[in-house]
């Protein structure tokens, strides 16, 4: 996969320490979500509170396809299975790498543009047994720069249990 970095807490052969111990650190409610694409060739699993924000993007890329974007530092997603079924796709700065699984075409998460040290994960993949509740919160996608820093000051935020 060339462009893309995966970085050392992402390990489909073994849990990683830094993946469990993160929610200690973080926030105690934490719990850890697992999701993936159709077909089950790529799996995931993510690190977050039982009630997700999520963010709902009119960009031209989001709002065909409905992605609902959960953002999570590296330290809280691990690849659990599929790294090599998927493809990458970028356009316009380059910055976000689309990530798709070659067999069913689903993107269930990729590198953002405005979160290039983390992942979004799609809350439309995860697997619903533990999610408590959605919290779906619009985002202005086609006007990105003058909306980004506000997104970025609430997932921090978010990220931190300051909500």
């Amino acid at each position: 996969m060339g462009e893309l970095m995966m970085s050392e807490s992402i390990n489909s052969e073994s849990i990683n320490s830094e993946f469990i111990n993160a929610g200690e650190s973080i926030v105690q409610d934490w719990i850890v979500h697992t999701g993936g694409c159709h077909c089950g060739r790529v799996r995931f699993r993510v690190l977050a509170t039982p009630v997700l924000i999520v963010q709902s993007c009119n960009c031209s890329m989001c709002d065909q396809t409905g992605f609902l974007h959960l953002l999570v530092s590296r330290s809280c997603f691990q690849l659990l299975s599929g790294e090599d079924n998927l493809t990458t796709y970028t356009f316009n700065t380059g910055t976000a790498k689309h990530l798709f699984c070659k067999t069913c075409g689903i993107k269930s998460f990729y590198i953002p543009r405005s979160h290039p040290d983390g992942y979004s994960v799609n809350a439309r993949c995860l697997d619903p047994e533990t999610i408590e509740r959605l919290e779906i919160e619009p985002f202005d996608g086609r006007n990105w720069e003058t909306n980004i820093d506000a997104l970025r000051a609430a997932t921090a935020k978010a990220s931190d249990g300051t909500t």
